[in-house]
């Protein structure tokens, strides 16, 4: 079911970005609104996802999960039939409030029910499974807007509903907790001021505003004008960055249990470096696809790192909220990402805007260096 909970939830942009350089043709809109898209489904978890974490430790996590779950099904699903962009951009406003909750306590739910290398074995998972979704929804996507046009990409979305359902069903009733909000507040603030917590916080921000900014707001128009390829062509590109991430997904639990979550992520840090470099220098499309392979090597070994971090720096009262929280971060870069590389293309050109974003990469893992966090201590399993 956790599973199933973060598959819907990635399918917010992935599913569509093949589709989006169609998407603003047949709308009439610029290239800058590639940005606006992909930023709509994000913008609302900023503010959205810490009130979900609280909701989510106060009142239990099925009763959050399955409304989230609704909520995003029936807007992402009635984004088809968005008759102007400014409709369509409402739809993903709405669809964006929905998700705000879902991968989040996906990664609360496991933190709930395992402990030390398990919960990093389980987070290594649950980040494969999301992996092989991004291999698999970009394709997917391609494949739709050849067949049935850009709108036949959001039907997908329906599944939510399905989703909603099983949530309902298999996952069981979380006690309530019966202090006040202000003293819930004051318990999760004490740990989102751990200096492990806000670096770790801080990395999120940087890496997925460079992920939503560069991997899928940058590269589809990168592909399509640079190299020629069509919706399909461009969501296997997508989606290949998965193959390699889920590598270093399944292998977090013995990789963690052996170094620890700070080697991991420095590491992370260092190969999205190499790889944007490289795929910002590309003369040919085998070296994009090449660079491609190595970003998403990175992101499975940084993003899971990081989420394994952040739920293990709280207890389970106060663990919805901080890694809400923590997502909240992580969807201010989700957003700000797609905008500023929107901003970007209308300065320089693509690989340009990679290597600008290869040099954000390199100043990151200059800071986590120089600062020595997120800590990498283990816990007892």
């Amino acid at each position: 079911m956790i599973f199933a909970i973060t598959v819907t939830g990635i399918m917010a942009n992935t599913l569509i970005a093949p589709a989006i350089p169609d998407i603003l043709g047949d709308l009439g809109i610029t290239e800058a609104g590639a940005g606006l898209l992909v930023a709509a489904a994000t913008l609302p978890g900023v503010v959205v996802a810490p009130v979900i974490g609280l909701l989510a430790d106060r009142y239990g996590r099925r009763e959050v999960v399955v409304p989230c779950l609704v909520l995003f099904g029936l807007s992402g699903g009635m984004a088809s039939f968005a008759p102007t962009f400014p409709v369509l951009l409402a739809l993903r406003l709405v669809q964006g409030v929905g998700s705000a909750g879902l991968i989040n306590l996906a990664v609360v739910l496991i933190a709930d029910h395992w402990e030390g290398a398990d919960r990093a074995r389980l987070i290594g998972q649950n980040s494969a499974v999301l992996t092989i979704s991004l291999a698999v929804l970009p394709p997917l996507g391609g494949l739709l807007t050849d067949v049935g046009g850009w709108r036949a990409t959001f039907l997908p979305y329906w599944i939510g509903l399905v989703t909603a359902g099983g949530a309902a069903v298999v996952l069981g009733p979380t006690r309530r907790q019966d202090i006040r909000v202000g003293d819930q507040v004051r318990q999760a603030l004490r740990f989102l001021r751990s200096p492990r917590v806000l670096t770790a916080m801080g990395s999120g921000v940087v890496l997925f505003l460079l992920i939503f900014g560069l991997l899928l707001t940058v590269l589809p128009l990168y592909l399509a004008d640079g190299f020629g390829l069509g919706p399909t062509s461009r969501g296997l590109v997508l989606g290949l960055p998965a193959l390699t991430a889920t590598i270093g997904a399944l292998s977090l639990g013995r990789l963690t249990a052996r170094f620890g979550a700070r080697p991991l992520v420095l590491a992370g840090s260092a190969v999205l470096t190499g790889a944007f470099i490289v795929i910002g220098e590309a003369p040919v499309l085998p070296v994009v696809v090449a660079g491609a392979l190595f970003y998403g090597l990175g992101e499975g070994l940084a993003v899971p790192s990081l989420q394994n971090i952040v739920a293990g720096a709280a207890p389970a009262s106060s663990r919805g909220s901080v890694v809400a929280v923590w997502v909240g971060g992580v969807r201010l870069g989700q957003t700000a990402g797609p905008l500023l590389a929107g901003v970007a293309l209308t300065r320089v050109d693509a690989g340009a805007t990679f290597l600008a974003g290869a040099g954000i990469a390199a100043a990151l893992l200059l800071v986590q260096l120089v600062t020595g966090q997120p800590t990498g201590r283990r816990e007892r399993p």
